[in-house]
């Protein structure tokens, strides 16, 4: 007879079915995580690249010409002489003849002091003289009688030699009194101030009515000759032998120099190279030079900041590019030329540059189109459509006014 307990208990449990469970549920969750956030995005089906196809791009051709090389820097425009105008006696200043900003020539009238008092020194030194003059022709006869007397054995030695010595400091008083004469003379002119140097007044320091002193630090006003007018301005040590051999050069006249705005592009006045400084300077290493411009416009004001061109050779029949068309890699500089359709990379030597143009001495012929614009997606044997400037639509980045000036 069997344990009815026994019967009716509950069969053994299966827990791995459990795990196989949970472990069959976490791996749907995850390829569903998977297949909604990790799974690539879809790729779009190819189509030919738009890059691949023939770049537009604007050339010019390489031209012969007489290159000028120069050497470019900034200068300062200053006056080829400044004077300070000044009193040169006290007095009240009566009136000034000239305005400010005027042009004056030298020797010109320029003001006066009121001279009353220097007139009335001039008298008393005059009045000085004429009475030494009276007593030295007293003295003088008095001499002449001692002679005749002496002659006759009337007077002795004695007599007649002070009487001589008495003339001779009257002459020599009245030779000071000469000199006072003359003195009060010049310092009467001094109350008419003329102009030192030709050139254009200043702005006004005194007013007429005002007393003033000789010498005064502040003047009446200045002088400035622009009429001609330099430029001062430096070019670096590796420069100087070049300019050095240009400002020497016998037989030919000076070095030109171009005066240019701020902005480069327009010229204000051209001029030729006057000096250079005697040494120099370590600081800087760099050496200070002075050009002459004769300025008859008045283009350069003192102290106007200018760009310059100086002017140190010419190189006649030269195959020249523009410098915006040079590239330069680790093979060296090079240009982009356009033949059969494609872009190829010509290596070049080059030589001195300046003006936006580059002289090539070597691996370019003249009138070999290269490329100036267009050049970011070139490479050696890429198909390229040249594009004239006239077929560029307004604010094309290959427009010639889009580009930078040069």
């Amino acid at each position: 007879m069997s344990d009815p307990d026994r019967s009716s208990a509950p069969g053994p449990r299966r827990p791995w079915l459990r795990g196989l469970f949970w472990l069959v549920l976490l791996a749907a969750v995850g390829s569903a995580a998977w297949w909604f956030l990790l799974r690539p995005p879809p790729q779009p089906p190819a189509t030919p690249s738009a890059w691949r196809g023939p770049v537009a791009v604007r050339v010019e051709a390489a031209r012969t010409e007489d290159f000028t090389v120069q050497a470019r820097a900034v200068g300062t425009v200053a006056p080829y002489n400044t004077v300070t105008v000044r009193s040169r006696v006290d007095g009240q200043l009566a009136r000034v003849l000239v305005r400010e900003g005027e042009r004056v020539q030298r020797g010109q009238l320029l003001a006066e002091i009121d001279p009353e008092p220097l007139r009335v020194a001039l008298s008393q030194a005059q009045g000085q003289q004429q009475q030494n003059l009276a007593q030295l022709r007293n003295a003088e006869s008095e001499l002449a009688r001692y002679q005749g007397l002496f002659q006759r054995d009337a007077i002795a030695r004695q007599q007649l030699d002070r009487q001589a010595a008495l003339v001779q400091q009257l002459r020599g008083t009245l030779q000071a009194d000469q000199a006072q004469v003359d003195n009060a003379k010049l310092q009467l002119s001094y109350t008419r101030i003329t102009a030192p140097i030709a050139g254009r007044v200043g702005l006004r320091r005194v007013d007429a009515g005002n007393l003033i002193s000789a010498n005064d630090a502040n003047g009446l006003f200045t002088i400035t000759q622009t009429q001609p007018v330099a430029v001062l301005f430096s070019v670096p040590e590796p420069q100087v032998p070049e300019v050095r051999a240009a400002h020497a050069a016998t037989g030919q006249a000076a070095p030109r120099v171009e005066a240019w705005d701020r902005e480069n592009r327009s010229r204000l006045a051209t001029g030729r190279l006057d000096t250079l400084d005697n040494q120099i300077d370590a600081a800087t290493a760099t050496l200070r030079l002075k050009a002459r411009f004769e300025n008859a416009d008045d283009a350069l004001f003192p102290n106007q900041f200018v760009n310059v061109r100086l002017s140190l050779r010419q190189l006649p029949g030269t195959v020249t590019v523009p410098t915006d068309a040079v590239q330069h890699g680790s093979r060296g500089s090079y240009v982009y030329v356009i033949a059969e359709g494609k872009a190829r990379v010509r290596e070049l030597q080059l030589g001195p540059a300046s003006g936006g143009r580059t002289v090539v001495l070597k691996g370019l012929a003249a009138g070999e189109p290269v490329v100036l614009e267009g050049l970011d997606r070139l490479e050696d044997g890429r198909a390229v459509n040249v594009v004239k400037a006239t077929e560029l639509p307004a604010g094309s980045p290959l427009a010639p006014d889009a580009a930078t000036p040069r």
